[in-house]
């Protein structure tokens, strides 16, 4: 005779959300995976965002069918009580079963081999131009074809990070190391993390890092209280230097979206440097020193100072380009306080993103951040593939009622200014005191 089936409630499984107790729900069954977060492939922040709840939506977007096998290694034998399906998250998963099936996840075309030669031809003619030019007007434009080379790279570490662009695991972890960590002096290590954490609490104050500018930028007044990180686990001080910042953000923006490069440099190194777990840290390490080797030595082979100068602030300001793309997707979206709910999975994804339109000739500008709403709701899909499915998710959200968040190019960069100039009044109308200047919170900038 079989045993009967045993059942906890939400609330129970609610209290099992740190690390050293981490329970959660697939399909109404209760999972411990508190051993699995250490060695979790996507690392431990997404599980610990999501504990106690059941993150049936977020495991399909995140994983292929054959994950699935491995979850009875986990199961406790409870099931969750109460448990239902929304209809919303119901036609989701219907429309994952439906791209799995037509094969959409396996089709990658030829991009990655493109933009493998690209940078490729790229990286050739930047050091020719720089060893056997003498002219300086060659030398800048070397600049920005190593800034349109990081660009390209960053795309590679984007797809890379979300799923294999390679034939094999292997091949796919040395495209990553080379392309980003060699040629763009990016820890892959460092941006999965913080792109994880992004992607599961998408648009959340106080759990997405790429809204975590302080004391350069802030989208929400919501800032102005200092609130808790819990990606970097400190406080967000908003002081009197973030206030003078912020209060001019939106006419700062552009110009320090030509540098930003430089603090993705510091992230990378503070990350390897720390003791938080990072996989394989010595391959990390080896190629950020690569990076550090030949860049600059380029740049040493130019013939002074003020070309040596020109060359860097050019590389740089040209990637900024790709900074301010990775804005204009989210700064101006809904946001929230708190951790991610995943039984709004759908609803706080679409909510939170703003996909860019433009003409099918147009995507390679863009690397796939132009359907950020699919992308976001279907993170394993190669990109090839986001305007094929498009017109499916627009109808799925229609039919729930739900944004569909699309907007120009130009439209994009205005609504993104327009967010900052509102936080940016609001900030110099505060009446409130603020605490003294804490300069270690302008140079130590996460975000």
């Amino acid at each position: 005779m079989e045993e009967p089936q045993k059942y906890i409630s939400r609330a129970e499984l609610a209290k099992h959300n740190n690390p050293g107790d981490l329970w959660i729900s697939i399909q109404g069954k209760v999972y411990n995976v508190t051993e699995w977060a250490k060695v979790h492939p996507g690392g431990e922040l997404p599980l610990l965002s999501l504990a106690g709840q059941d993150v049936t939506d977020a495991f399909v977007a995140y994983h292929p069918g054959t994950a699935w096998k491995y979850l009875s290694n986990f199961f406790t034998g409870c099931y969750l009580e109460g448990y239902s399906v929304s209809e919303v998250s119901k036609d989701y998963r219907k429309l994952a079963t439906e791209f799995a099936r037509l094969g959409f996840y396996e089709k990658k075309g030829h991009g990655v081999l493109v933009s493998l030669c690209c940078i490729a031809v790229l990286f050739c003619l930047s050091v020719y131009g720089v060893l056997k030019s003498n002219s300086a007007w060659v030398h800048l434009l070397c600049g920005g074809a190593m800034g349109f080379l990081w660009i390209q790279s960053g795309w590679l570490g984007h797809d890379s990070g979300h799923y294999q662009i390679m034939s094999s695991p292997k091949f796919n972890r040395f495209v990553q190391i080379l392309t980003g960590n060699c040629l763009a002096g990016i820890s892959i290590g460092w941006w999965k993390r913080n792109h994880n954490a992004h992607h599961i609490a998408c648009n959340s104050l106080d759990y997405d890092p790429d809204l975590q500018h302080i004391p350069f930028f802030v989208v929400s007044s919501k800032f102005f209280g200092s609130i808790w990180s819990c990606f970097y686990e400190r406080k967000l001080n908003f002081d009197s230097v973030a206030r003078f910042l912020v209060s001019y953000q939106h006419l700062t923006f552009y110009p320090v979206m030509c540098f930003a490069r430089i603090n993705l440099f510091a992230q990378s190194f503070l990350l390897l440097m720390s003791k938080t777990k990072v996989p394989n840290r010595g391959q990390e390490i080896l190629g950020l020193a690569v990076f550090w080797i030949w860049y600059p030595l380029l740049v040493s082979c130019l013939p002074n100072w003020g070309e040596r100068v020109m060359f860097v602030v050019a590389s740089f300001a040209v990637t900024g380009i790709q900074h301010i793309q990775f804005c204009l997707n989210h700064f101006s979206s809904n946001v929230y306080v708190g951790p991610p709910c995943s039984n709004d999975w759908f609803e706080n994804q679409t909510k939170g993103t703003l996909d860019i339109s433009c003409p099918a000739w147009m995507d390679w500008f863009h690397g796939g951040l132009q359907f950020q709403v699919e992308h976001h709701l279907f993170p394993r899909m190669p990109r090839c593939n986001l305007r094929t499915i498009s017109p499916l998710v627009k109808e799925l959200c229609k039919k729930h009622n739900l944004p569909y968040n699309i907007a120009s190019f130009w439209m994009a960069n205005v609504m993104t200014v327009d967010t900052l100039r509102a936080a940016a009044l609001q900030a110099r109308d505060l009446s409130s005191p603020v605490p003294k200047n804490l300069v270690w919170e302008a140079v130590n900038t996460h975000g």
